[in-house]
């Protein structure tokens, strides 16, 4: 059995992602097509979910800085790929939202291919956080990419987010129940994070969790 961290390497790791994440980042570009997407050799964090469930709210989170990503309450703004230097350590992505959005169909389809594109084809992706909102849970978009992800075996992390707008009871039913739904996908990280970008829940794990991919 792999041994247990001590309370000092816990709070190495914290400490490792709020360095890192409190850094230097940079906006490097907005693809809207797959050959636009910037050649890199860095370790690539891609945040993936449901139109409007919180990505680029959580990427603001993480860098603890307000308008790093655009954010809206319109479902559908992001339509692109967002790159985001970290460091020169790490690239994150924010992706376009899949599902729902108050946009036309043809452009939702055409977000939704270009995501799906990306998560498959992309060598340096260490990982995905596919976000679920907490008030929801799995939806049925949401289990068509796990199955994608699985077969393309890419590694992704289930991120609840909105977790300060669910009664903690209600709460801890969900994230129970989509913790058991995942135990059934091979790619899919066995932890489930709970986050709010809002109160700073599960932020600081979360960045101590990615830090240990970077370069």
């Amino acid at each position: 059995m792999p041994e247990r961290q001590s309370p000092n390497d816990d709070a190495r790791i914290l400490e490792e992602g709020r360095k890192l994440f409190a850094g230097e980042c940079t906006f490097v570009l907005g693809a809207a097509a797959l050959i636009q997407v910037p050649d890199s050799d860095l370790p690539e964090i891609a945040f993936a979910g449901r139109s409007n469930v919180g990505k680029s709210s959580l990427v603001n989170g993480l860098t603890g800085r307000k308008t790093l990503a655009r954010t809206s309450v319109t479902p559908g703004r992001t339509q692109q790929l967002n790159f985001f230097n970290i460091g020169e350590r790490l690239m994150l992505s924010d992706l376009p939202g899949y599902g729902y959005a108050r946009a036309p169909k043809t452009e939702v389809d055409a977000w939704t291919r270009l995501v799906k594109s990306y998560l498959m084809g992309r060598p340096q992706l260490r990982r995905v956080c596919m976000l679920v909102d907490s008030r929801h849970g799995l939806k049925t978009n949401d289990r068509e990419v796990m199955k994608d992800l699985d077969e393309a075996a890419v590694s992704y992390q289930i991120v609840m987010t909105k977790a300060d707008k669910v009664k903690p009871n209600e709460l801890a039913k969900t994230v129970e129940a989509v913790s058991v739904e995942a135990t059934k996908h091979a790619a899919a990280f066995p932890e489930i994070a709970v986050t709010s970008s809002h109160k700073g829940t599960g932020l600081a794990e979360l960045r101590a969790a990615l830090s240990q991919l970077a370069d």
